[in-house]
């Protein structure tokens, strides 16, 4: 599978996901499926130009209030737009809302001239019990991203059809970022969408062995997951804090990879 197109300029917007957390970059920083993604382009056809907008914690309505007119004005003929978990995981959630901010920002980049991706979030449930207070929530979100992406002409990438989306082995020990193995995977599946050289569907099938725990190690997980992650993100969430604060962009400018 080739792609005949030729991207001078990417630009990413989005929250953490496109941050790229929990993929370390061996230096400190985080690596992502977003530079992953901007370093296959730059391998194929020879450099490319990219910048990375995103701010862990933000908002979809962040994100179009903080991001989207920067993007704009680098004039990019590739964008991503990646945004909603926290929004799903928030106290209040307006699918809706959630789903024109969502329109609005890619209906302004294919307006600019951009090729614009985005992908589904899927059903965490498998992940964390607890999910499954928020997974209507998840289909009312990808219910929105899949209308938006049909008024806006963007591509959307649905991971959510796709059982492999949940398997633990894709997923750092949160439970709401890919680890380094998931965030390739998702750059190949995004990589696919854009026809790239050497790109095909592997992203879509599962491991070839299943992940087997025992019932000790997954109550262990689970009392681990809550010491460390449940009860941090209750106590920021009553405090008024977001992981945003204080917080900017790693990559703000275009450069070359």
């Amino acid at each position: 599978m080739a792609s005949e197109t030729h991207f001078s300029r990417y630009v990413a917007l989005g929250d953490s996901s496109t941050e790229g957390i929990d993929d370390p970059d061996g230096v400190g920083g985080y690596r992502g499926w977003s530079q992953r993604l901007a370093e296959r382009i730059a391998t194929a056809q020879g450099g490319l130009r990219y910048a990375n907008l995103a701010v862990r914690g933000l908002t979809t309505a962040q994100v179009r209030a903080r991001q989207l007119e920067g993007a704009l004005a680098m004039r990019p003929d590739l964008a991503t737009v990646f945004c909603g978990t926290n929004d799903v995981t928030g106290w209040r959630f307006d699918a809706a809302k959630v789903g024109a901010d969502i329109e609005h920002m890619q209906r302004a980049l294919v307006a600019g001239g951009a090729t614009v991706l985005s992908f589904t979030l899927p059903d965490l449930t498998p992940l964390m019990p607890l999910a499954r207070l928020i997974a209507p929530r998840i289909a009312a979100l990808n219910r929105a991203l899949a209308e938006a992406s049909r008024n806006s002409g963007a591509i959307l990438v649905d991971f959510a059809a796709y059982p492999v989306a949940t398997d633990a082995r894709l997923w750092s020990e949160d439970r709401i970022h890919a680890n380094s193995a998931g965030h390739a995977r998702i750059a190949e599946a995004l990589a696919h969408a854009l026809r790239l050289p050497e790109s095909d569907a592997a992203w879509q099938r599962p491991f070839p062995t299943t992940l087997a725990r025992t019932r000790r190690q997954r109550c262990f997980a689970e009392a681990r997951w809550v010491r460390r992650h449940l009860v941090p993100w209750v106590f920021r969430g009553l405090a008024g804090r977001s992981s945003a604060d204080g917080r900017n962009c790693k990559r703000p400018n275009l450069s070359p990879l």
